[in-house]
């Protein structure tokens, strides 16, 4: 592995403990979660005045069914969502990495890298290219905006920072 490729840790699907899917438990305001997209979909759903959705978010524990109820939210509107999406994702994201130590040190071992969510089918939250794909080395070849690398590593160099 070269300097340049180990400037970016790439990850994508459950498996990864950077995944919005990782199966993992944690509690904020009394509420516990299974995954950090739980609490993305249920987050967007309390911002839209949505609680019959946030409930049937709370109630599942498949993060496909988070997915697809966070898509029924009733009276969003992108542009709000837009500017309070990464700060629900940031928050979730802290519960999940700081009441969990193993998936904490795995967060803080990536320290000088860009994460980065090789997912070629999101062009918001990844970067709308695989690992395996060349042009992935490359963040002006990028697809999309890796908004979900940006919340993690931002994340990290907080908590490494002591700022969180």
């Amino acid at each position: 592995m070269t300097d340049e490729q180990r400037r970016f840790t790439f990850f994508w699907q459950q498996q990864s403990p950077f995944s919005q899917w990782h199966p993992v438990e944690f509690v904020v305001e009394g509420k516990r979660f299974t995954c950090a997209e739980q609490y993305m979909m249920y987050g967007k759903a309390v911002l839209f005045g949505d609680q019959e959705v946030a409930e049937r978010i709370l109630a599942s524990t498949s993060p496909k069914t988070h997915k697809a109820l966070g898509r029924k939210v009733r009276g969003f509107e992108e542009q709000r969502w837009k500017r309070e999406r990464e700060r629900i994702v940031y928050e979730g994201n802290r519960a999940k990495f700081t009441q969990n130590a193993d998936l904490l040190q795995v967060l803080l071992a990536t320290a000088g890298t860009e994460l980065v969510e090789a997912s070629p089918l999101d062009r918001i939250w990844g970067v709308g290219l695989s690992a395996e794909d060349p042009r992935i080395q490359n963040p002006s070849q990028w697809r999309g905006q890796n908004l979900l690398g940006k919340v993690l590593t931002r994340l990290r160099e907080e908590l490494l920072a002591g700022r969180t």
